[in-house]
């Protein structure tokens, strides 16, 4: 079977499903740990492990704003925890995790759209 990219179909944050514009190109992060390697100096090395956020960037959520939606995004924002989320792409996979907007939210009125970008703690996960 052939790998499948294209467009994220939509993306659900806390509950409220958000369309995505289909030109976006988001960058998916699924957290867990990211490795560097230093060297000792008799010649051997060793590996350092930090733990990294998962994360998406480049999001561009259409946003209606006779439904709230902009008003929602800030409130999700304004908020001191993470939130749920899910993730649908075209190949129809959906990656769940917890996170929490990080950035602006600036909504676009000529194009209805919302640049968002998550992070949080843990690991995207496939459902």
């Amino acid at each position: 079977m052939p790998s499948v990219g294209g467009s994220i179909e939509s993306v659900t944050l806390d509950g409220r499903n958000f369309a995505v514009a289909a030109d976006a190109e988001a960058q998916r992060k699924l957290g867990g740990f990211e490795n560097e390697v230093q060297s000792n100096g008799d010649g051997t090395a060793r590996i350092i492990k930090t733990r990294v956020p998962l994360g998406l960037d480049g999001l561009t959520v259409d946003t209606d704003d006779s439904r709230g939606d902009h008003e929602f995004l800030q409130a999700l924002s304004d908020r001191n925890d993470y939130f749920p989320i899910a993730i649908t792409y075209a190949s129809g996979l959906t990656y769940q995790g917890s996170a929490q907007i990080v950035g602006e939210t600036q909504t676009s009125s000529q194009n209805a759209t919302t640049a968002v970008s998550l992070m949080g703690p843990g690991i995207l996960t496939k459902q």
